[in-house]
Order: C-alpha cells, then sequence, then structure tokens
C-alpha cells in the first residue's frame, strides 16, 4: 500500500520507478492502487461483500439431499423417534459422496448428520439371541414401502400396544402439580384384586400427518382388539383424511396382539378388508431374536 501511494504521487512512469527501487512487482504495485482508489470497506468487515469462500450449501445444494438418500434407508432405532443413528461412518460417507461428485469432508458431513437430528451413540444390551444377516435389508424393504406409500398418498400407519395401566388409586411415574407436602395417596402394592380392570392402551399413528389415535380398552390385548383399534381410527379420522383411499400399509411389531403368527389377527384384518374394501398390507418389523420380518 505505501508502494501503491508513492506510486501515486509519481504520476506517469510512477510504478516502473518505484518498482525499481523497492524490488515489488508492478503487479503488486498495480493492485495496491486499485485498493486505494475503491471505496473503503465498511467498519466491522474485512473485505467486499461476497469476497471470501462460499459456503458448501452455495456451491452444492444437493449435498443434503444426497446424504439423506445414504444414511435414510439405513437409519435404524424407533421408526416414530425423529432421533435417528446411522451405521455407517463419517469417513465412509464423505468417501462414498465424493465418488459422486459432491466434495466434502468427514468433518463438514458430521455437521450435517447433527443437523438433522442424527446423533453419534454406541450400542445398548438389548439383544437376546443372534441377530438375522438380513435385517438391514429387511428395514431397507420396509423403508421403500413406507416411501412408495406417502409418495402416492396412500395412508401409512404404524400401530403398537402401549403400557398397560390399573384403574384405580395405583401408583404411577407422572406427576402433578398439587399443593405443598400434600401427595396423591395410593395404595402401597401392585397387586391388582380380580375385579379391578386393566387399560389397555392401543396407538395408531399416521406416518403422513404426524397425528396420533389411541383406542383404550380393559379387557384383554388381543388380536381382535388390535384390529378394533384400527378400525375405530378409520371410522372416525382415516375414511375422512383419505376419501379416496384403495390401500392400507400398516407397520408393526412382529409379536403381541398384531404378532405376524396370530391367527386371529390375521382374520380380523381379513374381516376389516372385506367392511372397508381397502387392500391392506402389513411389514412386521423384524423381531428381536433374530426371525424373518414377514
Amino acid at each position: 500500500m505505501m508502494a501503491a501511494n508513492e506510486a501515486l504521487q509519481e504520476g506517469y512512469g510512477g510504478i516502473a520507478r518505484v518498482s525499481r527501487a523497492c524490488g515489488l512487482s508492478r503487479l503488486t504495485i498495480a493492485k495496491g492502487i486499485r485498493e486505494l482508489e475503491e471505496a473503503p470497506v465498511t467498519a466491522g468487515r474485512i473485505r467486499r461483500p461476497g469476497g471470501g469462500r462460499h459456503q458448501l450449501l452455495v456451491r452444492d445444494p444437493e449435498l443434503p439431499r444426497m446424504l439423506e438418500n445414504l444414511v435414510e434407508p439405513l437409519a435404524r432405532g424407533d421408526p416414530e423417534s425423529p432421533l435417528r443413528w446411522t451405521c455407517k461412518s463419517t469417513r465412509v460417507l464423505a468417501a462414498e459422496l465424493t465418488r459422486q461428485h459432491h466434495w466434502v469432508s468427514h468433518e463438514k458431513v458430521a455437521q450435517f448428520l447433527r443437523a438433522m437430528d442424527y446423533s453419534l451413540q454406541g450400542t445398548r444390551k438389548t439383544e437376546e439371541g443372534a441377530d438375522h444377516p438380513d435385517r438391514d435389508a429387511q428395514f431397507a424393504h420396509i423403508n421403500g414401502q413406507v416411501r412408495r406409500a406417502l409418495a402416492t398418498g396412500r395412508p401409512v400407519i404404524s400401530v403398537d400396544t402401549k403400557k398397560k395401566e390399573l384403574v384405580g388409586t395405583y401408583e404411577n411415574k407422572g406427576r402433578q402439580w398439587r399443593p405443598s407436602q400434600s401427595p396423591a395417596r395410593v395404595k402401597t402394592h401392585d397387586f391388582p384384586a380380580p375385579p379391578v380392570p386393566r387399560a389397555y392402551p392401543y396407538g395408531v399413528y399416521d406416518l403422513a400427518r404426524n397425528r396420533g389415535f389411541v383406542n383404550v380398552g380393559t379387557d384383554h390385548d388381543t388380536g381382535a382388539f388390535a384390529v378394533a383399534s384400527i378400525r375405530g381410527w378409520w371410522r372416525v379420522e382415516g375414511r375422512h383424511l383419505y376419501p379416496r383411499a384403495r390401500r392400507l400399509l400398516i407397520t408393526t411389531d412382529g409379536g403381541g396382539s398384531n404378532g405376524h403368527r396370530l391367527r386371529l389377527w390375521k382374520l380380523e384384518l381379513q374381516q376389516l378388508a372385506d367392511d372397508t374394501t381397502l387392500a391392506i398390507e402389513v411389514c412386521h418389523f423384524p423381531p428381536d431374536l433374530g426371525r424373518a420380518a414377514q
């Protein structure tokens, strides 16, 4: 900047004379002159607007979608939970994106994953038997079925029996606002007597609309009760939300009242299909003991 200022003071031929005197190249001095003639940068800035390296999303806006396509088919965990975890490392994902001409570092992949509500988690000891070798393929198949159904506007629901509760003055883990030092009094032991009813909540979750429907029964958690809960959802909400639906996709666990081996569950589903004229498809999640999904 000093050499450029001296060259300006010299006038015609000043750049050459200053270059011979101080040893700087003419291009460097000419660049300094341009910077002196430009408008000063506003307070708080170190470069002109638009200067510097552009953000990765500006240069490659398709990068988050490509990363999601790599991770989502292999995502594991609770299908209703927004917090998911992936079994592919950030370096593997970065290498695959680079192979597809989306150049990104593994640190940036980690930032994108955290922004998409993924987290790096360890394992939990819950499996009691050998895992099926096709477990990931089973989840990928279910994920593809759900995606295709949602893309065409078909209803997709996830069903499951929730925690059973005793009806009466029994202990409950929830809390409520009460006057100080006056907790609700309940029975000391949770041994239900024969006349005490037990509440069986059965949840129906609409994936497309992110809405839940709960049917509470007091008899037994059977296949008939499970299908009756789905029937109640269809009568109250489903047929109004999806008036043109001809097919219904259900995702559920492989055991319990909606187990893949339970004949009553299948019989009741067939009766529901006959009554509603819906073609019903069921995707069972892989069981814990390694049996294949049906």
